[in-house]
């Protein structure tokens, strides 16, 4: 055991400047970042927390406003503090944060400066900034400014609070740089940014907004994403599995197979990623607080037959060393004697994922289609090797060989090295090398193509005289409508 008292010992204080740096690149996005603002705003017990923008280019401001109890100015200054709390004390049960870093590093990460202004009951309201600029260029040490922005505009909200928070970023550099305020380009993918903040919120905090809190992102309320679509019929919801006396939770839920589903529930279960494969897997919570969104986290690989399963990991607040919870609070590993477990019940999820979407396929082709089945693409050997050929008797591919005119022979042609261009290789060294398996037709994009086609396909059917559940039963036989069943239902409206 070491003495300490008779060694020599020197201060190593970060130098601010490379250490400020060097936050900024821990890797937050907007959405983690504003969501990680959030959580100070929920253990403050907050009722409500508005976020809003005032766009202007490079001078563009971001605000996070809260009703909770609010901070005097020691209080302030103390949240002000990079690593303000020691990560390995015993925390509240409703406590979300855990290093004394998430205000700091999350703000740093989108901007050059971030005010943050708090009252407390029955106080005046206190301020401080932090400035890179002034740190970097002046003071060059851990030195906070009295000083907020003077839009007048930005405090109307915090201003009819007894009590709350706010936060305000502005010199957006990762965002807005290189950005003019007239020019629509910029503001447009400034706004499918917001809009992808918007969408994020209510998944993480789906919990606590079904609880009561209030998320008002620019005067409207974020609605939540329950990625278990708890309430729709057919949902079925396996028994709890409870580890470390009680402080891990693992359920499975099995969703309904897509032709069970109206296009609004199908289209609800795509989620903020606009993908059932992507949503597949587990979401891990802590306090109720989402960390982890559709993650295998290594045990599986994605494939869309297993769509229909999603796993839930409860954590308490005081597991966050061993599950590895990062700073970000976007990333969890299970710890070893857990994980097995953990596997075995996921396994034994999603067998069930899989025979629900085999059963369901099956009594589709059994009560509607009779047909004959057309690929888009045939196998055939040539030579002794393997290649592939899109099918000429597909009803998409002879229709327009039949329209093509004096195009016919180019249309062909072109076919042809389409053909024999496929590259199998690439697909082969990718789906064994990356976790993320390819999309199914049309995945991750408007489905207004297949839907379009469905319905000229139908119509056209219809003329020749099939009977509406004949020309449906043609349909489903026809890949990719195949995949798409629950649009059936919809042809004759």
């Amino acid at each position: 055991m070491i003495n300490y008292n008779n060694i020599d010992t020197t201060i190593a204080e970060p130098v601010a400047t490379s250490m400020i740096e060097t936050f900024r690149a821990i890797g937050y996005s907007v959405e983690t970042a504003i969501a990680d603002i959030i959580d100070n705003s929920i253990t403050a017990h907050a009722e409500n927390v508005w976020i809003d923008y005032i766009w202007d280019g490079p001078e563009t401001m971001i605000s996070i406003t809260d009703d909770g109890h609010g901070m005097d100015n020691k209080e302030l200054i103390q949240a002000m503090r990079p690593g303000s709390r020691y990560p390995l004390d015993d925390r509240e049960p409703d406590d979300l944060g855990r290093f004394g870093l998430g205000l700091k590093t999350a703000s740093f990460s989108q901007c050059r400066k971030f005010c943050v202004i708090s009252r407390k009951r029955d106080c005046e309201p206190v301020y401080w900034t932090w400035d890179l600029d002034y740190v970097c260029d002046h003071s060059k040490s851990w030195s906070l400014i009295r000083y907020k922005p003077d839009n007048q505009n930005l405090y109307k909200k915090f201003n009819e609070n007894e009590t709350g928070t706010m936060v305000i970023w502005w010199d957006i550099d990762r965002l807005t740089k290189e950005t003019s305020t007239d020019n629509e380009k910029s503001k447009k993918k400034f706004l499918e940014v917001m809009d992808s903040v918007k969408k994020h919120l209510g998944m993480v905090f789906h919990r606590y907004i079904d609880e009561g809190l209030n998320i008002i992102f620019r005067d409207r309320k974020v609605s939540s994403w329950d990625p278990f679509m708890t309430g729709i019929p057919g949902v079925q919801i396996r028994p709890e599995t409870r580890l470390a006396n009680d402080n891990v939770i693992v359920q499975g839920f099995i969703l309904p197979h897509h032709s069970r589903l109206t296009p609004k529930e199908y289209n609800y279960g795509k989620g903020p990623k606009d993908s059932w494969t992507n949503h597949q897997g587990f979401y891990v919570y802590r306090n109720k607080r989402l960390l982890v969104a559709g993650d295998w986290l290594g045990m599986f690989k994605r494939e869309h037959h297993y769509d229909l399963c999603r796993m839930k990991i409860e954590l308490s607040n005081n597991l966050d060393n061993e599950w590895r919870i990062d700073i970000k609070k976007s990333q969890a590993k299970p710890p070893a004697p857990y994980r097995d477990v953990i596997f075995s019940i996921a396994k034994e999820a999603r067998a069930l994922a899989i025979e629900i979407h085999k059963h369901r396929g099956k009594i589709i082709k059994r009560t509607l289609s009779k047909d004959e089945f057309f690929p888009f693409w045939d196998e055939y050997n040539r030579h002794g090797k393997r290649f592939y050929r899109i099918n000429r008797n597909h009803p998409i591919i002879k229709t327009l060989l039949d329209n093509a005119g004096d195009l016919k022979n180019k249309v062909q042609n072109a076919l042809k090295f389409a053909e024999e261009t496929v590259p199998i290789p690439l697909i082969m060294i990718r789906e064994n090398e990356e976790e993320n398996v390819h999309g199914k037709p049309f995945e991750g994009i408007s489905p207004d193509p297949v839907v379009k086609v469905m319905k000229e396909l139908f119509i056209n059917l219809i003329k020749e005289g099939y009977s509406p559940e004949a020309a449906k039963a043609r349909i489903i036989s026809i890949e990719p409508f195949d995949s798409y069943p629950q649009y059936l239902h919809y042809l004759e409206k």
